[in-house]
C-alpha cells in the first residue's frame, strides 16, 4: 500500500504542479467566482475530515473487540464517502449547466481552468469511489466476523488509503478552491 500511495502521490503532485504552472502563466479566473463560491467544497472537506475520524474509530473498535461498533464506524465512513461523491456530482452538474464549464470549455474564460479543475477533482473523485468500494468490502468482512478477534491489519491498510484520499482532498481544496 505504501508503494501504491507513493506513486499515487506523484500523480496528484504532477496534476497540482501542472495546475500551478498553468495558473501562473495563463490568464486565470478567480476560482471562487468561477466555481460559484466555496460553500459546497467546504462542506465536502468537513465530511471527508469527519470520515477520517470515523475510520480511526473503526480501527479502535477492532482493537477493543467491539464488533457492532466496528460495523457502525465503517458504515459512517462509507456514508461520508457517498455523501462526498453526491455533492461532487451536484457541483459538476451546477458548473456545467449554470457556469458553462465542461472538461474542454469554459464560457467565461480560459478553458485550461475547467480542464484542470475537472481532471484533478475527477481523479480525486475516482479515488473516493475506489475507497468507498474498498470500505464496503471491509464492511462485508466485518459482517462475517473477520475483525472480531482484534486483528486490524487489513482494516488499517484500508484506513491508510482512506486517510491518503482525505489528505489529498485538503491539498486539492486549498490549491484549487482557496488560492
Amino acid at each position: 500500500m505504501w508503494l501504491f500511495l507513493g506513486t499515487d502521490a506523484m500523480s496528484f503532485s504532477g496534476l497540482l504542479i501542472a495546475y500551478a504552472v498553468l495558473r501562473a502563466t495563463k490568464h486565470w479566473p478567480n476560482p471562487v467566482e468561477a466555481l460559484g463560491g466555496v460553500h459546497l467544497s467546504g462542506i465536502m472537506t468537513f465530511i471527508l475530515i469527519c470520515s477520517s475520524v470515523s475510520m480511526v474509530m473503526a480501527i479502535d473498535a477492532v482493537k477493543m473487540r467491539q464488533p457492532k461498533q466496528i460495523r457502525n464506524w465503517l458504515l459512517a465512513t462509507i456514508i461520508g464517502g457517498v455523501i462526498f461523491l453526491g455533492i461532487q456530482a451536484y457541483e459538476y452538474v451546477h458548473l456545467m449547466t449554470d457556469m458553462g464549464m465542461t472538461f474542454s470549455t469554459y464560457e467565461h474564460g480560459n478553458n485550461l481552468f475547467s480542464s484542470t479543475f475537472f481532471a484533478i477533482t475527477g481523479f480525486h473523485g475516482l479515488h473516493v469511489l475506489s475507497g468507498v468500494i474498498y470500505l464496503i468490502y471491509m464492511y462485508v468482512l466485518a459482517l462475517r466476523g473477520r475483525f472480531d478477534k482484534g486483528d486490524y491489519g487489513l482494516l488499517e491498510v484500508c484506513g491508510l488509503f482512506w486517510h491518503f484520499v482525505d489528505l489529498v482532498w485538503i491539498l486539492v481544496f486549498t490549491f484549487i478552491y482557496l488560492i
